[in-house]
């Protein structure tokens, strides 16, 4: 008995069940509203509304750290003054207003927030090298808790954790980086 070839399907059929698959794929992954844990009660905060304030408490306070820096080594504010910037914009993304307005080179301390009060509070290192140092710790443990965060979450605010991250362990190398 002679061995036949097993019935193939015709091109145009597959490629319709693919398309068809890719479509449902991807009405399905629309169907998210980016909200998050909606099985809560109406009284208690949702995991993303929790994780949202946690990543702008952090951000404040890390705009916080940036002051004390700037604060205690002038000489630094050219180089931290960007990093700063886009920490307090981060707090602004997860929902926490500007943290702190945005300080020039030898400008006044910010009036006081709770933040700038987290500020007074930082112990500074007395070098500039240990200072720097102290800050891409900070930014390097909140990057890590922020990647760690990603799973309690979905949506646009998983997307922003990821990318805050990121910015995050950027800074932490920019911060250790020498010469610069």
């Amino acid at each position: 008995m002679p061995l036949s070839s097993p019935p193939r399907a015709l091109p145009w059929s597959r490629r319709r069940t693919l398309l068809a698959s890719a479509a449902g794929a991807a009405l399905l992954a629309g169907c998210s509203d980016g909200g998050g844990d909606s099985g809560g009660t109406g009284d208690a905060p949702s995991a993303s509304a929790r994780a949202r304030a946690r990543a702008s408490r952090d951000s404040r306070a890390l705009v916080a750290r940036y002051d004390a820096v700037i604060s205690a080594h002038p000489a630094l504010a050219d180089r931290l003054e960007p990093l700063r910037a886009e920490a307090a914009a981060h707090a602004e993304a997860f929902g926490g207003g500007t943290a702190a307005p945005s300080r020039s080179p030898g400008a006044s301390a910010p009036a006081p927030t709770s933040a700038s009060a987290t500020a007074t509070a930082t112990v500074v290192p007395a070098d500039e090298k240990a200072a720097r140092a102290a800050l891409a710790a900070a930014e390097r443990a909140l990057a890590d808790r922020r990647a760690k965060a990603l799973l309690e979450v979905d949506g646009e605010l998983a997307r922003l954790l990821a990318s805050v991250a990121a910015a995050g362990a950027s800074h932490a190398y920019l911060l250790t980086e020498d010469g610069k």
